[in-house]
């Protein structure tokens, strides 16, 4: 029965000798040049809040019509649903008395002027009269500025009209016919009545690296891709980058803008954000050439054939299915690309079995 030869160990090296049939399981790739590298992020496509409106109510009352629905274009000023709120008829009954108290005092005013300009009444009356008239314009422009918010006009007819502020798409409608609706029952964590938005242009939300946010600038474009789409790439570019870190994941928030003509990409839709990622000095490795021994990333080079050695490396970028070494290793060199950990292995079990050896003591001549 043949018996295999095992490698010799010498320092870092392995040599196997010549026929070791561990030698046709080790495949080698050399390492590659390179000055940039793709590097994928998580993100998650969202709403563009700069051209979205959720829709909240500002009365109580209670669901008389709704014209939209889920899907419907509207233009700015589009009413969307109509609410019969006795809350709004008290805020339009306070603007119509703001309206006579303003007209009895400009008459006032009239007749005092005349009383004044006569010598009938003093100055003290009349700029009391001046003063009324001015406080009760200022009244109806308050009461007016509150109603004409919600698309009102000075009669008292209790019907609040629920309008859009922005052009764009209902996306979401959360209430339904005859359902009362109360303030308190919507804000935040709540749905809201109506969400309209432009969904032709999104925006990505991206969890950065903190060794990626120095290539992460405002302006820089990147492409966004997402399982859900195969083979479709989409055009992006970063709007913001947060200058906090997220203590528990240790990320950075980062936004980006992406056109969305076809409204392919979804609200909420998981995707992956690319970019490019210069390197001053790097090669790159298949990610299955590196290994971890305690805190020092390592690799395999071939030096000859059956001869292999262990050598630290320090890692630039690391992707999952190849890795950017910035020192360790010069373009060209074989390294161990499948198997790498059956070596390491290998060589410890090498190392230890030398370190536990007795030294053998020659005998001493009587």
């Amino acid at each position: 029965m043949e018996i295999t030869q095992q490698p010799i160990v010498q320092k870092n090296q392995l040599r196997f000798p010549a026929g070791n049939p561990q030698i046709q399981l080790l495949v080698t790739t050399p390492a590659k040049e390179l000055h940039t590298v793709d590097v994928d992020l998580p993100a998650k496509v969202v709403w563009n809040e700069e051209k979205t409106q959720r829709l909240f109510p500002a009365f109580s009352g209670r669901i008389v019509k709704i014209f939209v629905d889920i899907g419907a274009v509207v233009e700015r000023g589009s009413s969307l649903a109509q609410v019969a709120s006795p809350d709004f008829g008290t805020a339009q009954a306070e603007t119509a008395k703001a309206l006579g108290d303003a007209v009895l005092s400009k008459k006032n005013l009239n007749r005092q002027k005349e009383l004044f300009e006569a010598g009938v009444v003093s100055q003290k009356d009349y700029e009391q009269a001046q003063f009324d008239a001015d406080r009760t314009q200022l009244e109806v422009e308050r009461a007016r500025a509150r109603t004409n918010l919600y698309g009102s006009n000075a009669s008292v007819n209790q019907q609040l009209m629920l309008n859009s502020v922005v052009r764009g798409v209902v996306v979401e409608r959360n209430i339904n016919p005859e359902q009362e609706i109360r303030p308190d029952q919507f804000g935040p964590g709540n749905p809201a009545l109506f969400v309209i938005t432009d969904p032709k242009e999104l925006w990505v939300s991206i969890d950065a690296r903190e060794n990626d946010v120095s290539y992460l600038r405002v302006g820089s474009k990147l492409t966004l891709k997402t399982p859900s789409l195969p083979g479709m790439i989409f055009e992006g570019q970063v709007t913001v980058v947060s200058d906090a870190i997220d203590p528990a994941t240790r990320t950075v928030k980062v936004r980006a803008v992406v056109k969305n003509p076809q409204r392919l990409l979804k609200n909420e839709m998981l995707a992956t954000a690319q970019f490019k990622k210069t390197i001053d000095h790097g090669v790159i490795v298949p990610s299955t050439a590196v290994f971890l021994i305690g805190n020092e990333h390592m690799v395999f080079i071939q030096k000859q054939a059956g001869v292999y050695e262990s050598r630290a490396v320090k890692i630039a970028h690391e992707g999952s299915r190849e890795v950017v070494l910035e020192s360790g290793l010069d373009v060209g060199e074989l390294v161990v690309s499948q198997n790498a950990l059956l070596l390491a292995k290998e060589l410890m079990n090498a190392q230890e079995e030398a370190q536990q050896s007795p030294m053998v003591v020659p005998p001493t001549k009587p």
